[in-house]
């Protein structure tokens, strides 16, 4: 069963924490499959794994590379699975039409933006009703996550 995992910002913003969750995937043996909603956020975040940290190495690529296949963390507009991923990081709010292909997605939102909110709990609701075991992190103070309970 797919797990959707909702990850609520509220102390740091995207770019300073996508980094730290997809390095924790890739340690964890995970493939990841990073959407963004058009192709100027995508590289925008294209340039932030390459530059986030001086002394680290995301290694990540675009179709513009042609090597998708090899690709731990392949960035796109879109949900497809190129590099046979089993996590999709969605950064956009989307519902994936595909979202059974993965074993897991992050949807991480900013908590600071009260329509990004809302839109969160529609898509909660949403994977609900298709039965999706969902679960909610909220950031901490110091950037770290903690896992809510959420009825």
């Amino acid at each position: 069963m797919t797990s959707v995992q909702f990850y609520h910002l509220t102390a740091t913003p995207l770019e300073r924490a996508l980094p730290k969750l997809l390095e924790k995937a890739i340690a964890s043996g995970f493939r990841a499959v990073l959407t963004a909603h058009d192709e100027q956020r995508l590289e925008q975040l294209n340039q932030l794994l390459w530059s986030y940290d001086p002394g680290s190495f995301m290694p990540h690529g675009t179709r513009e590379d042609n090597q998708a296949s090899a690709q731990p963390v392949y960035l796109s507009v879109g949900t497809d699975n190129p590099n046979g991923a089993k996590l999709l990081v969605v950064t956009d709010g989307k519902i994936p039409e595909n979202a059974l292909e993965y074993e897991r997605i992050i949807d991480i939102f900013d908590g600071g933006d009260e329509a990004a909110v809302v839109a969160a709990r529609t898509r909660w609701a949403r994977y609900k009703e298709q039965f999706f075991s969902i679960s909610y992190m909220r950031q901490t103070e110091t950037g770290g996550w903690d896992k809510k309970t959420v009825a």
